[in-house]
């Protein structure tokens, strides 16, 4: 055991390399990647185009920070914006997804002047000490109590249980458009339009947590978009580099405004930037959202002709795909990893989280649905 697995948990495979959907053991054992990398990936691993820019911008300047203008900063900030919905003309960025969502409440309380933060059951948006507060689960809030106060918590997809709490004290709503760590859960139709006319009406700030959701996995660049909802905070992060440790918030003219001072040392640092433009517009340009529409379609009707009334529901969008088992989640990822050699996640104790490259084809996708059903379908028969 290696001195990080207290705080990091091992796996039991050690990764050498990756291609595409694929990584790769020290002992050269191929394995598809559905999940292991948390939706860091979209451009699947090693893409030519991000290792490209990446290696011509750390032989030109590795790094400096933010005061100073560096073009890769300049084009992944053009980049980012371009991309995310209207209205949301400025950004900044930091280094991860619990960093972009500290920005965004941060951001959100000193442009209101209110304090009130109005999260949702199930819900996760980071680690540190500010976006853990609105984070729902206990197992990693109780360690470090007391957190920063004044959160209140409302059933997810509820929209009367959100409009009882939404008022003129409230500072921002923070919400996952699809819930990812929760269990993948998607919200009934007209929630986030609720969530959207209550803080309009209340001068609240609508937050969307895309760090999980976002960079097209869900079919649009960014899940809102699915619902025709732009909020005034858009965080994101995990597949903002395709990789490399970064996050971003894009934020309405009235936010960057009113909001105080905040920073950070390696904020849009030349490398991580040259990455981000290259994600960005790679994922733009290539149409990789729309492939992860088609061939999440494709998975989900796969999956539901095969496993059938052994799992209680398929759900998500996309490539963010929630499969409800029967069983434990942890145990069926293991045994995909370990005899199938598909690499997945839980969400939850009974959630199996697919969460692959939008760059995998049906050959991927059928070998994903072939060992769910040869451990999900007593006495299955399968191609593989």
């Amino acid at each position: 055991m290696s001195d990080h697995d207290f705080v990091s948990g091992g796996k039991p495979i050690a990764i050498d390399r990756g291609e595409g959907p694929f990584l790769y053991s020290t002992d050269g054992t191929e394995y598809v990647d559905a999940g292991a990398s948390f939706a860091c990936t979209p451009l699947g691993h090693s893409h030519p185009a991000v290792v490209d820019a990446v290696k011509a911008q750390v032989s030109k300047v590795t790094f400096v920070d933010s005061s100073y203008p560096v073009q890769s900063r300049e084009d992944a900030y053009a980049a980012l914006v371009a991309a995310t919905p209207d209205g949301l003309d400025q950004a900044w960025f930091c280094n991860s997804g619990t960093e972009a969502n500290e920005a965004a409440l941060k951001f959100a309380r000193s442009a209101t002047g209110e304090s009130k933060i109005v999260a949702a059951t199930r819900s996760f948006h980071g680690r540190t000490m500010g976006s853990l507060a609105a984070t729902w689960k206990d197992e990693y809030k109780k360690p470090f109590e007391p957190l920063a106060g004044d959160v209140e918590f409302v059933p997810y997809g509820e929209s009367e249980a959100l409009a009882d709490v939404v008022d003129d004290e409230t500072a921002a709503v923070i919400l996952e458009p699809i819930q990812g760590e929760g269990g993948i859960n998607v919200p009934p139709a007209g929630y986030l339009e609720t969530a959207r006319e209550l803080t309009d009406e209340t001068g609240s700030a609508l937050v969307f947590d895309e760090v999980q959701t976002g960079m097209g996995r869900t079919g649009s660049m960014w899940a809102c978009e699915n619902a025709g909802v732009t909020p005034d905070v858009l965080s994101t992060a995990k597949g903002l580099g395709n990789g490399l440790p970064v996050g971003a918030v894009a934020v309405r003219d009235w936010i960057a405004d009113g909001a105080a001072s905040h920073n950070a040392t390696f904020s849009g640092g030349p490398v991580v930037s040259a990455a981000v433009h290259a994600t960005v517009s790679t994922l733009v340009e290539e149409g990789w959202p729309d492939h992860a529409d088609e061939i999440g379609d494709y998975l989900v009707d796969e999956l539901e002709a095969t496993l059938g009334d052994e799992v209680r529901e398929i759900r998500g969008d996309g490539l963010l795909i929630g499969i409800e088992l029967k069983r434990g989640a942890n145990r069926v990822a293991r045994d995909l990893a370990m005899d199938h050699r598909i690499l997945a996640l839980p969400a939850g104790r009974t959630v199996l989280r697919l969460l692959p490259p939008l760059v995998i084809g049906e050959d991927e996708a059928d070998r994903v649905v072939d060992a769910l059903t040869e451990i999900v379908v007593p006495d299955a028969e399968t191609e593989s």
